[in-house]
């Protein structure tokens, strides 16, 4: 996400000038030890009894932008999100590729313009038999 300035303007004591674009780093902010325990971690129930409302109006977690600039897309997301991941789990038995270990998955990032796993994740879907 990014903002452009029409004029100086000074921000926690920088003076960011007229014209500057300015980059959020929304990756950061996800992972703000001061924000989150244990923020490099996996661990959705953080959110069960939160106030967190992932609708763009805390500024902790921005998955869709937030104001007037919002994803148009999040209510869908919302809606189908859920459909399609019930979906894969219900239609596919899943097992990791050449008999990998989870222990052995690399969860590195690279950073770009957007989010990328530095090593793909091998999973090879198999048709569930019913």
């Amino acid at each position: 996400m990014s903002r452009h300035y029409e004029a100086d303007i000074e921000i926690d004591q920088y003076i960011v000038p007229k014209n500057a674009v300015v980059l959020v780093n929304l990756w950061a902010i996800g992972r703000d030890s001061s924000v989150w325990s244990n923020p490099d971690s996996f661990v959705p129930e953080r959110f069960l009894d939160s106030e967190i409302d992932a609708k763009g109006h805390h500024f902790e977690l921005l998955p869709f932008s937030t104001g007037r600039r919002i994803c148009v897309g999040m209510p869908l997301a919302d809606r189908m999100l859920h459909l399609i991941l019930a979906s894969l789990i219900h239609n596919f038995d899943w097992k990791l590729e050449d008999g990998m270990k989870p222990e052995g998955m690399d969860m590195s990032e690279k950073l770009g313009t957007t989010m990328q796993k530095a090593v793909h994740l091998k999973a090879i879907p198999i048709k569930a038999t019913m």
